[in-house]
């Protein structure tokens, strides 16, 4: 499991950077949650790397 905490906001950010950062779960910033530890999850987190922070 990977826990992911928004920590910028997604205003003015591609539409595509959006639905990453709700697909991984996250509605508002300081948002955490707990996700599972695939690759498809690590490439959203890496998509939107500039907005959030991660914690193995």
């Amino acid at each position: 499991m990977v826990s992911v905490k928004l920590v910028k906001s997604v205003i003015g950010t591609k539409s595509s950077h959006r639905a990453c950062v709700r697909g991984l779960g996250l509605r508002r910033l300081n948002h955490t949650v707990l996700v599972e530890d695939t690759p498809a999850v690590r490439g959203m987190i890496n998509k939107v790397y500039y907005l959030v922070k991660c914690e193995a």
